[in-house]
Protein backbone atom coordinates (compact mmCIF):
# COMPACT_ATOMS: atom_id res chain seq x y z
CA UNK A 1 0.00 0.00 0.00
CA UNK A 2 1.26 3.44 -0.92
CA UNK A 3 -0.36 6.47 0.68
CA UNK A 4 0.31 9.86 -0.87
CA UNK A 5 -0.99 13.40 -0.73
CA UNK A 6 -4.30 13.68 -2.57
CA UNK A 7 -2.81 15.85 -5.34
CA UNK A 8 -0.17 13.21 -6.12
CA UNK A 9 -2.40 10.13 -6.11
CA UNK A 10 -2.97 9.87 -9.85
CA UNK A 11 0.65 10.69 -10.73
CA UNK A 12 1.92 7.95 -8.41
CA UNK A 13 -0.71 5.54 -9.76
CA UNK A 14 0.38 6.09 -13.39
CA UNK A 15 4.08 5.99 -12.45
CA UNK A 16 3.64 2.58 -10.80
CA UNK A 17 1.48 1.36 -13.68
CA UNK A 18 4.21 2.41 -16.14
CA UNK A 19 6.64 0.32 -14.07
CA UNK A 20 4.43 -2.71 -14.89
CA UNK A 21 2.97 -3.12 -11.39
CA UNK A 22 -0.56 -4.33 -10.75
CA UNK A 23 -1.94 -1.22 -9.11
CA UNK A 24 -5.31 0.04 -7.91
CA UNK A 25 -6.17 3.60 -6.95
CA UNK A 26 -8.46 4.12 -3.93
CA UNK A 27 -10.34 0.85 -4.53
CA UNK A 28 -13.83 0.46 -3.12
CA UNK A 29 -14.60 -2.45 -0.83
CA UNK A 30 -16.46 -4.13 -3.69
CA UNK A 31 -13.46 -3.74 -5.98
CA UNK A 32 -11.14 -5.13 -3.31
CA UNK A 33 -13.32 -8.20 -2.86
CA UNK A 34 -13.78 -8.87 -6.57
CA UNK A 35 -10.55 -7.88 -8.28
CA UNK A 36 -7.66 -7.22 -5.95
CA UNK A 37 -5.44 -10.20 -5.32
CA UNK A 38 -3.51 -9.56 -2.14
CA UNK A 39 -0.08 -10.84 -2.99
CA UNK A 40 3.34 -9.27 -2.94
CA UNK A 41 2.88 -7.82 -6.44
CA UNK A 42 -0.35 -5.89 -5.99
CA UNK A 43 -0.09 -2.24 -5.00
CA UNK A 44 -2.84 0.01 -3.72
CA UNK A 45 -2.46 3.77 -3.97
CA UNK A 46 -4.55 5.63 -1.41
CA UNK A 47 -4.96 9.23 -0.35
CA UNK A 48 -2.95 9.98 2.78
CA UNK A 49 -5.33 11.31 5.42
CA UNK A 50 -4.33 14.80 6.48
CA UNK A 51 -2.43 15.00 9.74
CA UNK A 52 -1.71 11.25 9.63
CA UNK A 53 1.17 10.33 11.96
CA UNK A 54 4.31 9.98 9.86
CA UNK A 55 8.02 9.99 10.59
CA UNK A 56 11.21 10.62 8.65
CA UNK A 57 13.60 7.67 8.61
CA UNK A 58 16.78 7.92 6.52
CA UNK A 59 15.25 10.78 4.50
CA UNK A 60 12.16 8.69 3.69
CA UNK A 61 8.79 9.76 5.01
CA UNK A 62 7.03 6.70 6.40
CA UNK A 63 4.15 5.92 8.74
CA UNK A 64 4.29 5.42 12.48
CA UNK A 65 3.14 2.33 14.32
CA UNK A 66 0.32 4.44 15.80
CA UNK A 67 -1.00 5.11 12.29
CA UNK A 68 -0.77 1.47 11.25
CA UNK A 69 -2.71 0.33 14.32
CA UNK A 70 -5.47 2.90 13.84
CA UNK A 71 -5.67 2.02 10.13
CA UNK A 72 -6.08 -1.68 10.98
CA UNK A 73 -8.90 -0.74 13.32
CA UNK A 74 -10.64 1.71 10.97
CA UNK A 75 -10.22 0.06 7.55
CA UNK A 76 -11.89 -3.29 8.12
CA UNK A 77 -12.06 -4.13 4.42
CA UNK A 78 -8.46 -3.47 3.48
CA UNK A 79 -7.24 -5.11 6.68
CA UNK A 80 -9.88 -7.83 6.79
CA UNK A 81 -7.39 -10.56 7.69
CA UNK A 82 -6.29 -8.57 10.74
CA UNK A 83 -9.75 -8.24 12.30
CA UNK A 84 -11.30 -9.95 15.31
CA UNK A 85 -9.02 -11.90 17.63
CA UNK A 86 -6.04 -11.19 15.36
CA UNK A 87 -6.51 -7.43 15.73
CA UNK A 88 -6.77 -7.72 19.50
CA UNK A 89 -3.53 -9.75 19.56
CA UNK A 90 -1.74 -7.23 17.31
CA UNK A 91 -2.74 -4.37 19.61
CA UNK A 92 -1.86 -6.23 22.81
CA UNK A 93 1.58 -7.14 21.48
CA UNK A 94 2.19 -3.60 20.19
CA UNK A 95 1.31 -2.09 23.58
CA UNK A 96 3.42 -4.68 25.35
CA UNK A 97 6.53 -4.23 23.17
CA UNK A 98 6.50 -0.54 22.23
CA UNK A 99 6.01 2.84 23.80
CA UNK A 100 3.06 4.21 21.85
CA UNK A 101 1.78 7.77 21.80
CA UNK A 102 -1.89 7.46 22.77
CA UNK A 103 -2.60 11.13 22.06
CA UNK A 104 -1.37 10.59 18.52
CA UNK A 105 -3.55 7.50 18.12
CA UNK A 106 -6.70 9.18 19.42
CA UNK A 107 -6.11 12.29 17.32
CA UNK A 108 -5.67 10.20 14.18
CA UNK A 109 -8.68 8.02 14.99
CA UNK A 110 -10.69 11.25 15.30
CA UNK A 111 -9.42 12.34 11.84
CA UNK A 112 -10.68 8.97 10.58
CA UNK A 113 -14.07 9.55 12.24
CA UNK A 114 -13.71 6.68 14.71
CA UNK A 115 -12.49 8.21 17.96
CA UNK A 116 -15.34 6.89 20.14
CA UNK A 117 -15.23 3.34 18.72
CA UNK A 118 -11.44 3.32 18.92
CA UNK A 119 -11.59 4.50 22.53
CA UNK A 120 -14.03 1.72 23.39
CA UNK A 121 -11.77 -0.85 21.72
CA UNK A 122 -8.71 0.51 23.52
CA UNK A 123 -10.55 0.30 26.85
CA UNK A 124 -11.51 -3.30 26.16
CA UNK A 125 -7.87 -4.17 25.53
CA UNK A 126 -6.82 -2.56 28.83
CA UNK A 127 -9.46 -4.55 30.70
CA UNK A 128 -8.20 -7.84 29.20
CA UNK A 129 -4.54 -7.34 30.13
Amino acid sequence: MVEVEKDATESVFYFLKDQKHTVFINPSSQMLERYVQFDQHTLIVKNLITEAPTQLIDDVNTVTLEKVLVDIFCDTTLFSSQQGVEMRTIFQEAFRKYSLNLDKMFRYSARRGNKKKFGDFYSSILNKQ
